[in-house]
C-alpha cells in the first residue's frame, strides 16, 4: 500500500503537469493511441521475464515510426495512420497474451497491478518526474509560443515541429513508466482527467499545472483507498476516481464562468 501511494504520487505529479499540455494540443487521442501501442511490448517482456520498462520502450519507438511511415503513404491521412498502427499492435499484443507461451496474470498489463509496484518501479517514476518537471522547465516557452500562435512561431525563433516532437517524447516516456502501475487501457487517464478538470478552474498555464498535478495525486490517493476497502482493482479505482474528479470540476467550472461574465451583463466594468 505504501509503495502503491508513492507510485500514485509520482505519476500523478507527472501526468497532472504534462497533461495540461496534452489538453492544451489536442494530444488526447495522440495519448491514447501510445498508451495502446505498447502493449505486444508488455507481453512480450512479461513473457521474457524482464521489466516491463524494456518491452514497452521498444514497442512505442516503433508504433511512432510506423506511424510515420503510414503517414507518407498517399491518401492516408495521420489520423488514419494512428489507427491503423495502434489497431495492429494491439490486435498482435491480444494474439500474444492469448498464445500458450503467456504468463499466468497477464490481465494486469491491461489493468495495472498498483499493489504490486517494487522499488525499481518507484525509481523509474521518480525519474519520470524529474525527466517530465525539467523538460516541461525548459520547453515552457517555446510551447507556449508554439502552441498560442503555430505561423508566427517561427517568425519567433521557435519550431512548432520540435515542441511537437518534444512534447511528444515526454508523453511517450510518461506512457511508458505509468502503464506498469495503472495498466495499458487506464495509463491515459492521469494524462487527461486532472488536466481536463484543472482546465474548468483555471486559465493560465502555472496554476493549471500545478491544480492538475494536485487533483491527480487527489484522485490516486482517493482510487488506492477505494480499493483497499471496497476489495476492487487498483488501477481501475484510480481511473474511476479521476473522473469523478472531472465530472465534480464541470458544475465548478461553469459557476467560474458565469461569475466571470456576470459584471458585464449587468453593466459593470471591472478597472
Amino acid at each position: 500500500m505504501q509503495r502503491a501511494l508513492a507510485e500514485v504520487v509520482l505519476v500523478g505529479a507527472a501526468g497532472g503537469a504534462l497533461g495540461c499540455w496534452v489538453i492544451f494540443y489536442g494530444l488526447s487521442y495522440a495519448a491514447e493511441s501510445l498508451a495502446h501501442s505498447i502493449f505486444p511490448g508488455l507481453v512480450l517482456a512479461a513473457i521474457a521475464g524482464v521489466p516491463l520498462l524494456l518491452g514497452a520502450t521498444p514497442a512505442i519507438v516503433l508504433a511512432a515510426l510506423a506511424i510515420a511511415l503510414a503517414a507518407r503513404v498517399a491518401g492516408v491521412s495521420r489520423e488514419a495512420a494512428v489507427a491503423v498502427v495502434v489497431t495492429t499492435m494491439f490486435g498482435l499484443g491480444v494474439l500474444l497474451a492469448l498464445s500458450p507461451q503467456s504468463p499466468p496474470g497477464v490481465e494486469a498489463l491491461l489493468f495495472g497491478d498498483l499493489f504490486g509496484v517494487t522499488d525499481a518501479d518507484l525509481d523509474a517514476a521518480a525519474g519520470l518526474v524529474a525527466l517530465v518537471l525539467a523538460g516541461l522547465r525548459l520547453l515552457h516557452g517555446r510551447l507556449l509560443v508554439a502552441g498560442f500562435d503555430r505561423g508566427a512561431a517561427r517568425a519567433l525563433g521557435v519550431s512548432p515541429a520540435f515542441a511537437d516532437t518534444a512534447l511528444l517524447v515526454l508523453l511517450a516516456a510518461g506512457i511508458v513508466v505509468a502503464a506498469q502501475g495503472l495498466g495499458n487501457l487506464l495509463v491515459v487517464a492521469v494524462f487527461v482527467g486532472p488536466a481536463a478538470a484543472a482546465r474548468q478552474l483555471s486559465d493560465r498555464m502555472l496554476p493549471m499545472m500545478l491544480l492538475a498535478a494536485g487533483l491527480a495525486v487527489f484522485a490516486g490517493a482517493a482510487g488506492l483507498y477505494l480499493s483497499y476497502y471496497a476489495g476492487t482493482a487498483g488501477g481501475a479505482s484510480v481511473a474511476l476516481a479521476i473522473v469523478a474528479v472531472y465530472l465534480l470540476s464541470l458544475p465548478a467550472g461553469r459557476w467560474r464562468g458565469s461569475r466571470r461574465w456576470a459584471p458585464a451583463r449587468t453593466g459593470v466594468t471591472i478597472g
